[in-house]
């Protein structure tokens, strides 16, 4: 409700002469001129006009630096617990924190659609200035392009992320060791199941918000308090699965983990069996994965547990011997099952 407010408030020209994104936006001319400084710039800020040009330069102390990039087509672009322009912004992040890095700074390149409501572009982009806020990054240069009507539906966003490093830790599937412990941060699948319900009317959404949200203030913390961590991996598209599958086959190691200790809240399981998926399948967008010695584990588990995205951080399993380098599932019935990746993309567009 405040982000409209604040629309109606502070969002001036072009909107009351163009309330829709026009081609004449991305020609490069006056249009697309007043588009940046009244659109982008009143959100985000920026440099002053004599020292803007075609990059930014930032001051980085010495040592190891973080750079991801990734790209948002979420539809729709509001959804219970988020929208594309937050989201964009916080899966960045998180792509930066997987690394142990602090993030520092974004970049955001917008793909707009001709004939999307100047109110929604400004609802998102004052969205993306509260989560780079509540992150603790600058969003420090961008683009804009303007494609016609019907071929970018509404809008999608580009990122790219830079943070530092401030920690001698090598974080990735090379340090995953046999016997590390595997922790969750929290309850998986809403994101995915929660964009398919709005998108398909299915009605859980009355009860369901996406779980999208920052997760490098825990990583920092685990990295503040020594916890050795071998491996990160966000549970974007894909979920839990495939974050599995990839560090199991890059660390030539074996992974078993156990079904009655995955979390996955009821409404989540309801809104899956309905549309024959698997939760351990389906997308993330504010959870990781985190292999660490077991001594680690309780330690970890009690940092994660302190933080808003990790109240349902719990340990599913280890790591075992190196053959065969599979994703073990021990399910609820006992039994022993590969988990696979999944075979093609399940839910289109939500991330």
């Amino acid at each position: 409700m405040s982000i409209v407010k604040d629309f109606v408030l502070s969002c001036p020209l072009p909107i009351t002469d163009y309330p829709t994104v026009t081609l004449a936006h991305g020609g490069g001319g006056k249009l697309m001129h007043h588009l940046v400084e009244k659109i982008f710039l009143q959100a985000f800020g920026g440099a002053p006009p004599d020292t803007r040009h075609d990059s930014a330069v930032l001051n980085f102390p010495a040592g190891r630096v973080a750079f991801t990039t990734d790209s948002y087509v979420v539809r729709p672009l509001f959804f219970p617990g988020g929208d594309i322009g937050s989201m964009s912004v916080f899966g960045t992040v998180n792509d930066l924190a997987m690394s142990g890095a602090r993030p520092r700074h974004l970049s955001a390149g917008f793909i707009l659609e001709e004939g999307l409501p100047m109110e929604t572009l400004w609802r998102i982009v004052c969205s993306m200035r509260a989560a780079a806020e509540r992150c603790g990054v600058q969003i420090v240069t961008g683009d804009t392009k303007v494609v016609d009507k019907g071929k970018g539906d509404g809008l999608f966003i580009n990122t790219a992320g830079l943070g530092v490093i401030e920690h001698s830790q090598v974080i990735g599937p090379a340090s995953v060791r046999a016997g590390d412990a595997i922790l969750v941060s929290g309850d998986l699948g809403r994101h995915g199941m929660t964009i398919m319900s709005v998108r398909e009317g299915l009605g859980f959404e009355a009860t369901m918000q996406s779980d999208s949200a920052p997760v490098a203030a825990p990583v920092l913390e685990l990295l503040a308090a020594g916890v050795e961590l071998h491996c990160l991996r966000d549970l974007t598209r894909g979920g839990l699965a495939s974050a599995l599958n990839e560090i199991a086959q890059a660390a030539r190691l074996q992974i078993v983990v156990e079904e009655k200790l995955i979390p996955v809240r009821d409404d989540v399981h309801a809104a899956c069996e309905m549309l024959g998926l698997d939760p351990l399948l389906v997308a993330c967008e504010g959870r990781f994965v985190a292999f660490v010695p077991s001594k680690d584990a309780a330690r970890a588990l009690a940092i994660l547990n302190r933080h808003a995205e990790g109240t349902a951080a719990v340990c599913i399993g280890q790591v075992g011997g190196e053959r065969p380098a599979v994703v073990v599932l021990q399910t609820e019935m006992g039994v022993k099952r590969i988990l696979d990746m999944p075979g093609g993309e399940q839910l289109p567009r939500i991330c």
